[in-house]
């Protein structure tokens, strides 16, 4: 039978904000002329529409509600149209929606991160506006959420399999739009107020200075605040005396590493200053006098860590702050975004100097001499900070001479010590464990030498060997580790000895003895393979004859000079621990392998390094170098610097 009324189009549901007008349309047909009225419904009143007779009721957005049509034909037939929702956004950001507006979706609420115990429920809400009103479909570390189709995703009992990043996409007939990704956690971290995706840490001292003076006390304090920061369970990259070129690559590394909830800690021990609140640093190969093009401006790095929307960004200055050339102008630099999550220490006042410490073989600097008696500490950062401040104020040896500065937007109570509540996907690690990796060799004698591969530093490396009890048939056992004959490179490296590195190293190992110990310094300077010889001169008893028998060892570039390889990297989602803190990171684990010759060879897998710089006490201090951009300046480096592979 036909039917005596066809509904040929039927309204659609908006979702607009206050204040908009739109009209609402319904067609119909019927065997004669047909009359339409249309009804609302707000809070379960239904009502009918005074004058709202036709076909198109026009409307101006005032609040949510449900219209439905119903047409009438001349024998009284009646039927009624869908009921659609014209939902009114009544608080929506400036500027939306666009002026244009063709009624494609247009995110005005996006979900927000959430930390839930495992068994309680989840719920996470977005909204859009658009014409028709859009629909929705909710994601999960990229899959869909195949039962997850409105504007609240809702799990009742959460699990930790639920962990994840998740984004919403909003659709309609005109396109589609994706809420912002969140991070949710589901697990054992709920209970604590403050945790980090996250912790990243880069430390640079420059000490050997090639015309300026030499400092003493960056590498101790580098060393040891290092080691502090992986007990509170940061990633460390550390590196000494880095010229300018590399400083922009390894500042560009450390801020590609950075993301979402991280905590960023930038440390520089050196020559600097500072003019109208701005600090700039000087690399190991400044001029004397330097340009402006040899500075980098520490505002500027700071700003591209914000970007990162990193949960706090920590920057301790351990320089001096005197500036000596007035006529010097300076660059412009953008004002620092108001996000609170920002902390600045300085180790003294504006226009004063920072002095360093003699205690025996090694050199410190007053700021660290009590920044590493209190950063272990359970508390807000800027208190911690306040306590070293303190007790610098009562040292007698700096009265009247260097007072502590801090300088903070950091709008909440987040600690150092604060836990690691890693999101999403495993991150890609960033620094190297002190400590060593160690394989075994083995002469064609049967003596047994133990090599370990120590890294004070990430771009400091000591190849230590200690000869193992000897077999029965042999006595009197030395053995000596030096560069193959072609490597002259790297005895160039072994002869800019660090006698403060080696106290370090001395420490490490404490009273054990090692036979003999092969420095490396400047890692990321060299560009190809290194070749050491391991020479073993012992009696024969038998025979009573001195001998001598050789092994070589193959010390990969990728494994020297990986830090400033051309590579991309991503930012990564944090999936560690604080106990993994210091684990051997961004390489493999070294393996030394003896092939049937004698010859043994190290491999390793990939990685990177940092820099830094600051300007020394010179008469003609520079203005900030006009770096529009960092990553810019990396890729002019990566250009035409070294460490082209990698494995």
């Amino acid at each position: 039978m036909q039917e005596a009324i066809v509904i040929t189009e039927q309204p659609i549901s908006v979702s607009v904000p206050m204040g908009y007008s739109f009209t609402l349309r319904c067609r119909a047909e019927g065997h004669t002329s047909l009359q339409y009225q249309w009804f609302c419904q707000h809070q379960s009143v239904c009502c009918q529409i005074p004058g709202a007779t036709k076909q198109d009721l026009p409307i101006t957005a005032q609040q949510t509600q449900l219209y439905t049509c119903r047409i009438n034909d001349l024998y009284k037939n009646a039927i009624f149209s869908d009921w659609v929702k014209v939902e009114v956004h009544q608080c929506v950001a400036r500027g939306l929606p666009p002026r244009l507006w063709r009624g494609e979706p247009v995110i005005v609420l996006n979900p927000t991160e959430q930390r839930v115990e495992v068994g309680k429920p989840l719920q996470l809400q977005c909204a859009a506006m658009g014409v028709p009103a859009p629909s929705y479909q909710w994601y999960r570390n990229g899959h869909l959420l195949e039962h997850q189709k409105k504007k609240k995703l809702w799990i009742t009992h959460a699990k930790v399999s639920d962990s994840g990043t998740y984004l919403c996409c909003a659709s309609n007939s005109h396109g589609e739009h994706w809420t912002n990704a969140v991070d949710i956690h589901i697990g054992t971290c709920h209970s604590e107020k403050f945790f980090a995706t996250g912790k990243i840490a880069l430390l640079v001292g420059n000490n050997r200075y090639q015309h300026h003076p030499n400092l003493m006390a960056p590498v101790t304090d580098v060393f040891e605040l290092s080691l502090l920061l992986e007990q509170l369970g940061f990633q460390v990259v550390s590196l000494l005396d880095l010229n300018k070129a590399e400083m922009v690559t390894a500042v560009s590394r450390f801020l590609q590493l950075l993301g979402k909830g991280v905590y960023a800690i930038f440390y520089y021990a050196g020559h600097g200053y500072e003019h109208s609140g701005r600090n700039y640093m000087v690399p190991v190969d400044a001029p004397q006098p330097y340009a402006p093009e040899n500075c980098i401006s520490v505002q500027r790095i700071l700003q591209k860590m914000q970007q990162q929307q990193t949960a706090l960004n920590l920057i301790l200055l351990d320089t001096c702050r005197k500036w000596y050339n007035p006529e010097c102008a300076l660059s412009q630099v953008q004002p620092l975004e108001p996000w609170g999550n920002t902390v600045y220490g300085y180790a003294t006042s504006e226009d004063a100097e920072a002095y360093e410490l003699q205690d025996g073989e090694f050199s410190s600097g007053i700021f660290m001499k009590y920044l590493k008696k209190h950063i272990l500490q359970e508390k807000k950062v800027t208190h911690m900070l306040e306590d070293v401040l303190e007790d610098i104020g009562q040292d007698p040896l700096v009265t009247g001479k260097q007072v502590m500065e801090i300088k903070h937007t950091l709008k909440e109570a987040r600690s150092l010590t604060d836990p690691i509540c890693p999101l999403g996907a495993a991150a890609e690690h960033w620094g190297r464990s002190h400590e060593p990796v160690s394989e075994m060799v083995t002469f064609p004698c049967g003596a047994r030498v133990e090599l370990r591969f120590h890294w004070l530093f990430s771009n400091v490396m000591y190849v230590c060997a200690k000869l193992q009890p000897t077999p029965a048939h042999i006595a009197d056992a030395h053995i000596l580790l030096c560069q193959s004959t072609e490597m002259d490179d790297v005895a160039i490296l072994n002869e800019s000895r660090l006698d403060q590195v080696e106290s370090l190293l001395a420490s490490v190992y404490k009273q054990e003895e090692l036979d003999c110990v092969f420095q490396l310094c400047g890692l990321q300077k060299i560009q190809t393979d290194v070749v050491l010889q391991l020479d073993l001169h012992y009696t024969q008893l038998s025979t009573k004859q001195r001998t001598c028998e050789s092994l070589q060892t193959t010390l990969q570039k990728s494994l020297l000079g990986q830090f400033f390889s051309q590579r991309n990297y991503s930012q990564p989602n944090y999936q560690r621990t604080p106990a993994c803190a210091g684990s051997v990171c961004l390489w493999d684990a070294s393996v030394l392998s003896t092939d049937p010759k004698g010859q043994a060879s190290l491999r390793t897998g990939s990685g990177h390094s940092l820099p830094s710089s600051n300007p020394s006490n010179s008469s003609s201090e520079p203005e900030e170098n006009d770096e529009s951009d960092l990553s810019e300046l990396c890729s002019a480096l990566l250009r035409v610097g070294p460490g082209q592979d990698y494995p």
